[in-house]
């Protein structure tokens, strides 16, 4: 059988990856794909309890416990959820993914980037995405969406500088990996964005 295709969603909070993920779950059941969409932290029952404990907590961590955290979540995902889809044939879309840790616990809070790449091997093998989606948007146009949108969870309470790390760290993972991360223009408006997407999944 053939391996279904990983494709991941990437971006600061305010970037509309929600939006963007529910048509991309709707076009790809229209033209006949079997899919599997998940999320991270999440997608298990041990990634949803860890989710709680990172996003709605109000207490600071390290951000080395945090990565510890995500990857533990993460190899639980990829064992329950991710391969066995991928190798059912299923396409799999995710809610974030590894290039989130690079961007918030590495860029947003300074751990050494090396320590999350020697994560990654560990936990992921050859896995990985074979298309991410980053939605690029400057920090202060997140920030507003967000609050008008709802309660902040504790990443969305950090300062616009914390943000300015994190959007610098997903630019230079979509420079380091070209191939792989798309980056998507997300202060357009949702059409245009769509218009992308259509053609960049057409070509998949």
């Amino acid at each position: 059988m053939t391996r279904g295709r990983f494709i991941t969603l990437e971006g600061m909070d305010g970037a509309g990856k929600t939006t963007h993920l529910e048509w991309l779950k709707e076009r790809l059941q229209t033209m006949g794909i079997a899919l599997k969409v998940t999320r991270e932290p999440g997608g298990t029952a041990l990634g949803e309890s860890l989710r709680g404990l990172l996003l709605d907590s109000h207490e600071s961590r390290q951000p080395e416990t945090e990565a510890l955290l995500m990857f533990a979540a993460r190899n639980e995902h990829i064992a329950q959820v991710i391969a066995p889809a991928l190798f059912a044939g299923q396409w799999v879309l995710c809610d974030r993914f590894t290039d989130a840790t690079y961007a918030y616990q590495a860029g947003g809070s300074g751990m050494d980037w090396s320590r999350i790449t020697e994560l990654e091997r560990w936990v992921q093998g050859d896995l990985q995405p074979d298309l991410t989606l980053y939605f690029d948007l400057a920090p202060e146009i997140g920030k507003t969406r967000t609050r008008a949108a709802r309660e902040p969870d504790r990443f969305e309470r950090e300062q616009l500088d914390f943000y300015a790390r994190v959007r610098a760290a997903y630019l230079r993972r979509a420079q380091e990996h070209p191939q792989r991360i798309r980056v998507i223009d997300a202060a357009r408006t949702i059409p245009e964005i769509q218009i992308e997407l259509e053609n960049i999944i057409s070509n998949i």
